[in-house]
């Protein structure tokens, strides 16, 4: 060997060390079972069966009859119809105010339609209605969630009210 050359080791490569091998669980998949491609069913016609029909006897061709010439009778119209009476008005001691449009069930709150009139607090309603019918005074009106003490034509109001009332039921004025 030359002098001015040592000679040296090349480092080993780095093997990995050996460990026991833990084997992987593998999961299995599910068994899929191989399904057949469906063929295309054609459609088949339905026949309809025609219902047998009854056999009638034919008649003479004599025994058929001319039609008669049409007979035009008259109708006179009858008594003109009685004039519907007054729903709103049903008595003198009340005049129709308004109308329910809307109830609130759970602050027994009537919004009230003002047609004609004035509406004030102290003055006695009747609210009648295809089942509604009582009387009372009105203790509370509001406005726009503002306490008024008189509303007038126009107006849509809130009274609070101790019965249940419906839609489109009539509210009256007590003179």
């Amino acid at each position: 060997m030359p002098q001015g050359k040592s000679k040296k080791k090349k480092p080993a490569p780095k093997r990995p060390s050996k460990k026991t091998a833990k084997k992987k669980a593998l999961k299995k998949k599910p068994v899929r079972k191989k399904t057949a491609k469906k063929k295309a069913v054609k459609k088949r016609a339905v026949v309809k069966k025609k219902a047998a029909r009854k056999k009638t006897r034919k008649r003479s061709t004599s025994a058929r009859t001319v039609p008669s010439a049409k007979i035009q009778t008259t109708v006179e119209p009858g008594p003109p119809p009685r004039p519907i009476p007054p729903v709103e008005e049903p008595s003198l001691q009340e005049e129709a105010i308004g109308t329910v449009t809307h109830y609130y069930s759970h602050l027994s709150v009537a919004v009230i339609q003002v047609n004609k009139g004035v509406l004030k607090v102290g003055d006695t309603i009747h609210i009648k209605g295809h089942v509604t019918d009582f009387s009372q005074p009105i203790e509370s009106m509001e406005y726009e969630h503002q306490h008024i003490n008189q509303a007038s034509a126009g107006q849509s109001v809130g009274l609070k009210v101790k019965d249940h009332v419906r839609e489109h039921d009539i509210v009256y004025r007590m003179k």
